[in-house]
């Protein structure tokens, strides 16, 4: 586990919304996918080398409930996209196993082969897909989240102007403010960027910051969870670029992308994938198929 996430431990317990429920919804959800049947026709398609070894290992920042979060204990992983990893993994024959890195370098790492895919609410993008072809399984926007009773009147992108606004490094919110510098004149947005959203949350809990970007669903978790609420709110309903959210993999690794893709669209008819959208409040990104390479072009 890395040093950093040790670190913020404390501060990703509040940004979580607390880590016994999610615990909790983890078991319900488990139970959801217990009817989900194992395809031996699918299991086959998988390469052989995870075939020998039995496991396929995802990257992931733990760090943006409800896609994911570490539990009580620091060590388990839970949220959507894990409850997600062992349903497929129960179709396919094989344990889905999610490993803690950095969000910045995780495409790059499943291109290198250092792991099989990404599972961290990554977005699909033109430029992504230059590195890694996608699975995607959700659609969302990105929103601002502020700090509650929005001190600052945070309405819009154009009200970040002059302030100071705290993002993940490398994530597509931080191409966003980046791209939103153009909207202020001589007034630019203060951007400053973290390891992980944890810290970007620390600077906006503690007043340092006027505005976090996040994917809507992890904004909206922490806007409306009852444990989180009191420091957090959605500056408005709107969302900005929505598009897919997915699983790179590496190019060479298209054996693995399709059987991952066929098992996704076989929880989606089994009607396994809407039980734990709906387990963890992601009802409005559901997708009706599973898409390789969904980015919007420019």
């Amino acid at each position: 586990m890395r040093n950093v996430l040790i670190a913020a431990g404390a501060v990703l317990a509040l940004a979580a919304g607390g880590c016994d429920a999610a615990m909790e919804t983890k078991t319900d959800a488990a139970a959801a996918v217990d009817g989900v049947q194992f395809d031996q026709a699918l299991h086959d398609k998988l390469p052989q080398a995870i075939r020998d070894r039995g496991t396929v290992r995802f990257v992931t920042d733990a760090s943006y409930p409800p896609m994911e979060q570490f539990a009580a204990d620091g060590r388990t992983i839970v949220g959507f996209e894990p409850d997600l990893a062992d349903a497929l993994g129960k179709v396919l024959g094989v344990k889905f196993e999610m490993v803690t890195g950095a969000f910045q370098t995780a495409i790059d790492k499943v291109a290198a082969g250092e792991y099989d895919g990404v599972m961290s609410a990554v977005t699909d993008t033109p430029e992504r897909e230059k590195k890694a072809d996608f699975v995607d399984y959700f659609s969302a926007g990105t929103s601002i989240l502020v700090q509650k009773g929005n001190p600052r009147h945070v309405a819009e992108l154009t009200n970040l102007c002059g302030q100071p606004v705290a993002i993940e490094r490398g994530t597509v919110q931080a191409d966003l403010l980046h791209r939103s510098q153009s909207i202020c004149g001589g007034d630019p947005i203060k951007i400053d960027e973290y390891k992980t959203n944890a810290d970007a949350l620390l600077q906006l809990r503690t007043g340092r910051a006027v505005a976090v970007l996040n994917d809507y669903p992890a904004a909206s978790f922490l806007a409306s969870d009852s444990r989180t609420s009191n420091y957090y709110q959605l500056a408005s309903p709107a969302q900005y670029e929505p598009g897919y959210i997915g699983i790179p993999f590496a190019k060479s690794n298209g054996q693995l992308r399709d059987a991952v893709k066929a098992a996704l669209d076989k929880l989606i008819a089994a009607g396994a994938y809407d039980d734990l959208l709906q387990r963890w409040g992601l009802t409005s990104g559901a997708v009706k198929t599973a898409i390789v390479n969904g980015a919007k072009q420019d």
